[in-house]
């Protein structure tokens, strides 16, 4: 299980850092963005719409491993709110790219260590 555990955390990242995110949300999601649709759509919705997919996705893989409700709160928040500082950070060109993904994946790394350490458990399987 933290095999598989980890492996959906990193994958569901690359899915949505890189498949599901267009190039629309990509640009406007930084406050420099000079898109068109930046004019129209504040940079803080973008980004704020990026990271509640973030947050989305750490959350239905801890669901889907088994974990309470309170787990996958917590974690889908954490995840939510650090990866919006961590691109708007990326974003001001405080750090590269490379910089923003190894935080990211850190992340990922941090929340299977919690199961790892089993600070985090399963829920246990009714019998």
């Amino acid at each position: 299980m933290l095999f598989a555990l980890l492996f959906f955390l990193i994958a569901s990242h690359a899915l949505m850092d890189y498949s599901l995110q267009n190039d629309s949300m990509a640009a406007c999601k930084c406050r420099s963005s000079k898109s068109p649709l930046a004019a129209s759509v504040p940079w803080y919705y973008w980004l704020t719409s990026h990271a509640l997919l973030h947050g989305t996705a750490v959350g239905v893989v801890f669901r889907w491993m088994g974990f309470s409700w309170d787990v996958v709160a917590a974690l889908a928040t954490a995840e939510t709110v650090i990866h919006w500082v961590v691109d708007l950070g990326k974003c001001e060109k405080l750090y590269s790219l490379h910089v923003d993904q190894a935080i990211h994946i850190t992340c990922k790394l941090a929340w299977w260590g919690l199961v790892a350490a089993e600070f985090v458990k399963p829920i246990a399987p009714q019998l």
